[in-house]
C-alpha cells in the first residue's frame, strides 16, 4: 500500500483503531502524533496527512472475556496532486479464471486503465461469471488495492457482460477498437502501433478473449463492430498476462508511461 485512500466522508473523520487502514500506519509505516503519511481522497486529490492525535485504549466483551483494543487516529489532510488521473484506455476481457483475475484485476489499475469491462465468450467457462469476484464488490476491492500500490486515488470502471455482443454494445463510441487475437491477426499490435503514431494518447478499447480465445463467429462480430485482429507473436498467452502485456504497449506507444 503506497497511499491510505478515503472516501469524501472518511477523510474528515478520525480513523478506528481497528481499521485496516490504522493497523498498517501503526504497525507498519510506524507512525507517530506529529508524523505524515502519504494519502487521498477516492475519485480525488492525492497529498498527505499528518497524524494529530492517536487515542488506544482497552474494551472488553460484554461478558468480560475479551479484551481489545479501540479508538482512533486524528489527522489533517493536505492536497498536493490530482491524484494520477487514469488514461484513455479501456480493456474488454473474456472471463478468465477467478485466481486469475484478481491479479488482472490489480494490475489493470496499477497501469491506470479506465475501465475494465468482463464479458462471457463462447468458449470461456460459464462458471466463472458467477464467481464472487463477479457478482460482489470483491472485484472493486483488487481494483482499490491495484490502486493504493500504483499510488493513485484514481479507481478503474467494472462492468459485467454476459455475452461479447453485449458488451460490445455498451462500450460503443468515438474511440480506437483494437482485439487482439494470434489465430487470424491482420498484423501485430506492435507494428499497427508503429503505423499509427499518436502525439496523444487516443481514447482506445482493447479486447482479450478467454483462456480458450475467439471464435469464428466473434472474430466477425469484432471485425463488423470496427475493431482491427491484431497479434503478439505466437506464442498463447495467459489471459491474464495478454491484457497486462497489451495494456502496457498501447499505453508507451501513447506516451502514457513516458
Amino acid at each position: 500500500m503506497n497511499i491510505c485512500l478515503f472516501t469524501p466522508e472518511e477523510i474528515a473523520k478520525p480513523l478506528d483503531i481497528r481499521d485496516a487502514r490504522a493497523e498498517h500506519i501503526l504497525k507498519i509505516l510506524h507512525k507517530k502524533v506529529g508524523d505524515s503519511f502519504t494519502a487521498g481522497v477516492i475519485g480525488g486529490m492525492a497529498g498527505h496527512a499528518t497524524i494529530t492525535g492517536i487515542d488506544i485504549r482497552e474494551e472488553s466483551s460484554p461478558d468480560g472475556r475479551k479484551h481489545f483494543d479501540a479508538g482512533s487516529i486524528r489527522f489533517s489532510f493536505t492536497e498536493e496532486s490530482d491524484g494520477k488521473p487514469l488514461f484513455p484506455l479501456c480493456m474488454i476481457i473474456g472471463f478468465p479464471r477467478p485466481i486469475q483475475l484478481k491479479r488482472l484485476l490489480r494490475d489493470m489499475a496499477g497501469l491506470g486503465v479506465a475501465e475494465i469491462h468482463l464479458t462471457g465468450t463462447e468458449l470461456g467457462d460459464k462458471s466463472y461469471l458467477k464467481s464472487n469476484l463477479a457478482t460482489s464488490d470483491a472485484g472493486y476491492q483488487m481494483l482499490l488495492e491495484g490502486t493504493q500500490q500504483a499510488g493513485g486515488t484514481h479507481v478503474p470502471r467494472l462492468f459485467r457482460h454476459n455475452t461479447l455482443a453485449e458488451c460490445l454494445a455498451a462500450v460503443d463510441g468515438d474511440c480506437r477498437r483494437l482485439a487482439l487475437d494470434n489465430v487470424r491477426p491482420e498484423t501485430s499490435l506492435h507494428a499497427f502501433l508503429l503505423q499509427h503514431p499518436e502525439e496523444k494518447m487516443p481514447r482506445t478499447v482493447a479486447a482479450i478473449g478467454s483462456e480458450r480465445g475467439w471464435t469464428d463467429s466473434e472474430r466477425q462480430l469484432l471485425s463488423h463492430s470496427g475493431y482491427t485482429l491484431l497479434g503478439m507473436g505466437s506464442r498463447i498467452l495467459r489471459t491474464e498476462t495478454a491484457a497486462t502485456v497489451a495494456a502496457s504497449l498501447i499505453l508507451a506507444a501513447g506516451g502514457a508511461l513516458s
